[in-house]
C-alpha cells in the first residue's frame, strides 16, 4: 500500500497526519483532490460515527484506505456540549460566535467548576473489509477560562486553559500545541497500530 487519502479539506489537518505517514513512505491526498466529496453529510451522534461515516463513504467509492477524523469540545458543566456540533454551536465555522455562545452557557459558573476536554476520534478505514477499522482517540483535559486569551491556534484554543501549563491553547506555539493537542495524542495511537495493520 502506497497511498491513504485523507478525508479532509483542511491543509493544516492534512500536514499533521502527513508528518506521521511519511515515517512508513505513504504518499497522502485529501478530499481537495476529489470534489465529489465536497460535503460528506455527518449525521452520527458520536465522534467515532460520524469519522465512520466520512471514512467508509470514501473508501467504498475510491477503493482506497481513507484516514477520516472527528473532533470537537465536550463540557462538562453543559453535559457534554458542544460535542460534536463544536464546529457548528452558534454559527457553523465562525470561531467568535461559537466562543460567545460558550461564554454565555458559562455565566456564572466558576473556572474551577468549568471542566472540559478536547476529544480527537480517527479512523482508518481498510477499501474492502470494514471489521480491519482502526479506530483511536486521544484527548486533553481543561478548563474553560473566564475570557479569551492568546492569538495562536483557532477554534475554541482561545478559551481552552490547561492548568498545568497555566496558557491557553492559543497562548502555545504551534510546535508545543502538535506536541499534546487531542490531534496529536490520537495520531500517536494511530501510529502504534500502523504496522500491523499495514501487515
Amino acid at each position: 500500500m502506497t497511498k491513504i487519502i485523507i478525508a479532509t479539506n483542511n491543509q493544516n489537518k492534512a500536514q499533521e497526519f502527513a508528518d506521521m505517514f511519511n515515517k512508513f513512505n505513504i504518499e497522502i491526498e485529501t478530499l481537495k483532490n476529489y470534489p465529489e466529496f465536497h460535503d460528506i453529510p455527518e449525521t452520527g451522534s458520536t465522534f467515532e460515527e460520524n469519522a465512520k461515516i466520512k471514512a467508509h463513504t470514501v473508501a467504498r467509492e475510491l477503493k482506497v484506505p481513507v484516514l477520516a477524523d472527528d473532533s470537537g469540545l465536550q463540557v462538562d458543566a453543559l453535559h457534554g456540549q458542544p460535542g460534536i456540533f463544536s464546529a457548528r454551536y452558534a454559527q457553523d465555522h465562525n470561531d467568535a460566535a461559537n466562543n460567545a455562545k460558550l461564554l454565555s452557557e458559562l455565566g456564572g459558573i466558576k473556572l474551577e467548576d468549568r471542566t472540559a476536554q478536547f476529544v480527537s476520534t480517527l479512523v482508518l478505514a481498510h477499501p474492502e473489509d470494514e471489521t480491519k477499522d482502526v479506530i483511536v482517540k486521544g484527548t486533553v483535559k481543561g478548563l474553560i477560562a473566564l475570557h479569551p486569551e492568546g492569538d495562536n491556534g483557532f477554534g475554541y484554543d482561545p478559551l481552552f486553559y490547561v492548568p498545568e501549563l497555566e496558557k491557553t491553547m492559543a497562548q502555545l506555539s504551534m510546535e508545543d500545541k502538535n506536541q499534546l493537542s487531542h490531534r496529536a495524542r490520537a495520531l500517536d495511537n494511530l501510529e502504534k497500530n500502523m504496522p500491523d495493520w499495514l501487515n
